[in-house]
């Protein structure tokens, strides 16, 4: 599966600027990438760095006045796939360091505070049968409203208002699994499909591995319905939004236009 990408966007720095971008597909082994392109305005600085858990690459850039970004790319997909339900949870002295770190709560997704709830609602599940009871639960019972949030939302605040965008939706999604003692993140992403076209955002739970004796998988799980993930490219993963931004400001900037591109062929 091929997946083509065209992503160009711009903004506005009414004085010299620090920001971090993060829009490029992750070079890792599970996403091919057959050719690559960025274009970036003139600037006073630019490097590119490595991002969380080296998944993927951050851009520095110091910058004024109008900066523009042109990023076209072509993607070849080749990730493990399983049946979500038939995996199982790893016992928490089992997991590696790596999947430790996102059992914790973050900005965004405090999960201890659903821990009671995960419990009242999906308590007969667990592992993958607990994921994807979640993730049909969310399907039945949240509105996916553009504009419905705003960048200080949490998943608790999604959880009460019961409406949100995706990366709202993976943040509830991260924090009730992090609730039922599951590894989850949060994943920038690209996929097809997607409306409005736009980044994506997903979540990723890691599960028992079944093709090893004891160990684990990250499966990606998009609770909107939107995102294939035979289809899906990463940009990044984090904790959760705060992690992996496509832009980042430490300074004033005035965004201008945006538009995202995704087809599979």
């Amino acid at each position: 599966m091929t997946i083509s990408i065209e992503t160009n966007f711009s903004f506005c720095l009414p004085r010299t600027t620090d920001l971090l971008l993060q829009f490029e597909a992750a070079k890792i082994p599970e996403q091919d990438i057959l050719s690559s392109n960025t274009e970036l305005s003139d600037s006073e600085h630019c490097a590119w760095v490595p991002a969380q858990d080296d998944i993927g690459e951050r851009i520095w850039i110091r910058a004024k006045g109008k900066f523009g970004v042109v990023y076209r790319a072509e993607i070849e997909i080749q990730r493990q796939l399983a049946e979500l339900s038939s995996l199982k949870r790893l016992p928490p002295h089992e997991m590696p360091g790596e999947a430790v770190q996102y059992l914790f709560d973050s900005r965004y997704c405090p999960a201890d505070r659903f821990q009671t709830f995960v419990e009242d609602e999906f308590g007969s599940t667990d592992g993958g049968q607990r994921i994807a009871a979640i993730r049909d639960w969310m399907a039945r019972n949240f509105a996916y409203v553009p504009g419905a949030s705003g960048p200080q939302t949490t998943a608790l605040d999604t959880f009460v208002e019961r409406r949100g965008i995706c990366r709202d939706y993976a943040h509830v999604m991260v924090a009730l699994a992090r609730a039922s003692t599951i590894p989850a993140r949060y994943v920038a992403c690209y996929a097809p499909g997607v409306d409005p076209p736009d980044f994506h955002a997903v979540a990723e739970v890691f599960l028992h591995d079944p093709e090893t004796e004891d160990g684990g998988t990250w499966q990606i799980v998009d609770a909107t319905g939107m995102a294939d993930p035979a289809q899906t490219v990463k940009i990044g993963v984090g904790r959760d939004a705060a992690d992996v931004s496509f832009l980042t400001s430490f300074g004033l900037n005035e965004f201008g236009d945006k538009q995202v591109t995704v087809a599979a062929s």
